[in-house]
């Protein structure tokens, strides 16, 4: 019963404020509306009444000079006002538009539709000519709006006086706070520039003289250039691995030493893992976590991981919480920017127009958004579950929501030995090796083709092993297949169909070893090709792969040809639409790992095959 009374009690001092709020907004308006009457002309128009809809509880002015309820007036139109103002009385048209910016202010939305609309706009159209046709055809003109939480206790806040002086000295505050941010923007951006130009001052100048001499002048240069990106932070480490990954653009030893980059940064304190995660999620890491390890169990470029055990939603669950260094983000877009005016520097310099740096740099801009945000990761590894989810051998952590957020993310601990380790191993296990080969190829060939969504990183530090020995296993009754485990799903690539289409053509062509077909196809690879002589690239493609069907060249790899092409690709200056150049460089790593596990198996001839059967209309078959 209390409770009740307090309930009561709570409604009527709201109800009391509700009145004298609305009391306070009549004694405000009443001059302003004056000032309308006298210095404009207010008429009425119709609007269709679905446009209606969201401004249907509030107030506008009518000819007598009073405020009444907007209210439809058929079931297709609704009623509003617009206001015109001579433009022969320059006093009074600027009277008239003080009056209606202070009626601006004060109208408050208080319907049920939109909450978060705090101020809802007066239709209101200001014509400066003695005729009112504009304002009858152009009807409608948005005064005010603001997002605010609504406000029933007390609508004085939304309805102020706003006294010139005011005005102006908040103008003026905002100015000048915007100015200083602004201008310590630009030190902070300067004084990275500065250091940045000291930074990859000696490579750069070094870069001239890589090719001039000796084969290991230019390797040391390699190990130089990759160094400097290291220490130049977490945004130029992706860009290596990124440009890693565009052997159309950069010769094929950069893209191997820059393959080598590591991601390793040293690790953030315990205190701001704690203090990041209870701002996410709003609760104390003990009512979240039933223990948490506070030294991470690795720390990258983006994030550092921590082991934990959940308390309720999944109680005594084992789960790896992917925190995000402080401010890594601002820091990346900083570098970002600086990278991004170097790329259109570029574009003005002849010699560099070809690469298309500027396009290419947006492409690195999607990259590195997907690598910052890491709701965005378990975005992908939601859907990658759902992709696979009637495959027994492949799997990959699962997100656990509620416990997402772009800086947070709290996923399942997948246990398990990294790929490498059955890679280096030179005896034994050469049936678990085969069947590790067999699985990531059929696995990432149900990607492209099945599902177009592809893991764009799939190196070996983000491949886990697990070994599901069962009973009958161990009595040999059954052969135990490995279980992989993808991680790190941030970078991923989609195909449209035209270039799913012609890539898998381009497969075929290099599978087949078709050196004019495969001319043609990678010409295609680009909506805005500037080759400067695709003949000269046909003709050249065309007697490379003549060389490589002769018994002198069959020996070579056809994973090997296609390295091959990409050097020809380069040379040519062929451009590649960056997701395509993606794909086929995931191809090739997925390949030199996979030659270590089983020398003997062909992704190349695997996927000609699967799309031969694509091509006749048979269901592909990934585990034949």
């Amino acid at each position: 019963m209390q409770r009740l009374v307090g309930v009561g009690e709570r409604l009527l001092a709201i109800g009391t404020n509700r009145r004298a709020a609305t009391y306070s907004h009549s004694s405000h308006r009443s001059g302003y509306y004056t000032a309308v009457r006298d210095n404009g002309l207010s008429t009425r128009r119709k609007i269709p009444a679905i446009l209606s809809r969201m401004f249907s509880h509030y107030k506008v002015i009518s000819r007598k000079n009073r405020a009444e309820d907007h209210k439809c007036r058929t079931r297709m139109s609704r009623g509003y006002h617009t206001l015109s103002v001579s433009v022969t009385n320059s006093s009074a048209t600027q009277q008239a538009h003080l009056a209606w910016k202070q009626l601006g202010h004060m109208y408050t939305y208080r319907g049920p539709r939109f909450p978060l609309l705090g101020r809802a706009a007066c239709a209101v159209s200001l014509s400066f000519t003695r005729f009112h046709i504009i304002p009858g055809v152009m009807a409608l003109a948005v005064g005010k709006m603001a997002l605010a939480p609504p406000v029933l206790a007390d609508s004085r806040p939304f309805i102020p006086r706003m006294d010139g002086i005011i005005t102006k000295a908040q103008d003026t505050r905002q100015f000048l706070s915007s100015l200083v941010c602004s201008i310590w923007e630009g030190i902070t951006l300067l004084v990275r520039a500065v250091h940045l130009a000291f930074l990859f001052f000696p490579a750069t100048a070094l870069a001239p003289f890589a090719d001039k001499f000796s084969i290991a002048f230019r390797r040391r240069w390699l190990s130089l250039m990759r160094r400097t990106l290291e220490k130049a932070g977490p945004a130029f480490i992706k860009w290596g691995q990124w440009a890693a990954t565009r052997p159309d653009l950069f010769p094929s030893d950069l893209c191997v030493e820059l393959a080598k980059l590591h991601s390793a940064a040293p690790a953030h304190g315990f205190a701001y893992s704690k203090a990041a995660i209870e701002k996410a999620f709003g609760r104390q890491l003990s009512e979240i976590f039933e223990s948490f390890e506070e030294n991470p169990v690795a720390s990258g470029s983006i994030a550092q991981i921590h082991r934990a055990t959940l308390k309720h939603q999944h109680p005594g669950k084992h789960v790896a919480v992917k925190v995000r260094h402080p401010n890594v983000g601002e820091s990346i877009k900083r570098d970002f920017l600086l990278i991004n005016l170097v790329a259109k520097a570029s574009d003005m310099v002849p010699g560099l127009s070809w690469l298309r740096l500027d396009e290419s740099v947006r492409q690195f801009a999607v990259f590195m958004m997907s690598q910052v945000d890491l709701s965005r990761e378990a975005a992908h590894l939601s859907r990658f579950i759902y992709n696979f989810r009637r495959w027994r051998h492949v799997s990959f952590p699962k997100p656990l929501y509620p416990f997402v957020h772009p800086s947070v993310l709290v996923e399942t601990f997948e246990n398990g030995e990294s790929v490498s380790r059955f890679m280096e191993e030179i005896e034994g296990n050469a049936r678990m090796k085969k069947d590790l080969a067999h699985i990531g190829t059929y696995a990432f060939l149900k990607m492209l083709l099945e599902d177009n969504f592809i893991h764009a990183d799939m190196h070996p530090g983000n491949i886990l092993v697990r070994l599901n020995e069962n009973k009958l296993a161990r009595r040999r009754f059954f052969r135990a297949k490995p279980h992989i485990v993808f991680l790190d799903v941030g970078m991923t690539a989609e195909l449209t169909r035209s270039d799913r289409d012609n890539l898998q053509q381009f497969f075929k062509a290099v599978a087949t070893r078709d050196g004019r077909t495969a001319a043609k196809c990678t010409l295609q690879l680009s909506k805005n090709q500037s080759c400067p002589n695709p003949v000269a690239f046909t003709e050249e493609l065309d007697k490379t792969f003549t060389f490589w069907g002769t018994p002198e060249g069959d020996v070579f790899h056809p994973v090997e040809c296609m390295h091959e092409l990409l050097d020809t690709v380069r040379r040519h200056k062929v451009n590649i639409d960056g997701n395509i150049c993606t794909v086929m460089v995931t191809i090739l790593v997925l390949e030199g790992w996979q030659r270590k596990l089983d020398p003997g198996f062909d992704i190349m001839q695997t996927l000609k095959t699967l799309l031969l059967e694509k091509d006749i209309k048979q269901p592909i078959d990934f585990f034949s």
